[in-house]
């Protein structure tokens, strides 16, 4: 047995193929950069969260007050602060944002991926319109974060059209004479 195992390669069979779809680039690569700015603002905004805003780096004006944001009613969700929920947000959008999940065959992550951002997004329109109509004053961290949820979308959107199937197996009616 160990004769035949030297006297030649292990034969193709054995392994399965992986069909690879083609994927643009610079769209893991984007959407993964877009993610970790957000990890790294919600993580800044979480640590405000939770120690009352104690270093807080923004003016405290009438229209801009991210103080006046960040501590009003409309900061929480069920009781929970929503900079917790970005960064858990921006977590889970970096794990289905890694390259090997953009070229896997099949169209769950595509789904998830789109869900997900599309869920952000809400929560952004959401946000903003509490900060416009009901706060009165506009948080440059949450709008940090607001626009790289709205960039995240839209590269995730633009991406899914642009990435092409795996190429598939030709059929013997359908091949070339």
């Amino acid at each position: 047995m160990n004769a035949a195992r030297a006297a030649g390669p292990a034969r193709p069979t054995q392994q399965r193929k992986v069909r690879e779809r083609i994927v643009p680039g610079w769209l893991a690569r984007t959407a993964l950069i877009l993610c970790v700015l957000g990890l790294l603002v919600s993580a800044y905004l979480t640590i405000e969260a939770f120690t009352a805003g104690a270093t807080l780096a923004c003016p405290e004006g009438d229209t801009i007050n991210c103080a006046r944001v960040t501590e009003s009613e409309w900061s929480k969700i069920l009781g929970i602060p929503v900079a917790p929920l970005g960064l858990l947000f921006f977590a889970g959008m970096a794990w289905l944002c890694r390259p090997v999940l953009f070229t896997r065959e099949g169209k769950t992550f595509d789904r998830l991926r789109l869900l997900g951002s599309g869920v952000g997004l809400a929560m952004v329109f959401y946000l903003v319109w509490a900060e416009l109509f009901k706060i009165g004053a506009i948080c440059l961290w949450c709008t940090a974060v607001h626009v790289l949820t709205l960039a995240l979308f839209v590269v995730i959107l633009l991406g899914q059209a642009l990435i092409e199937p795996a190429p598939a197996r030709v059929r013997y009616k359908d091949r070339p004479r």
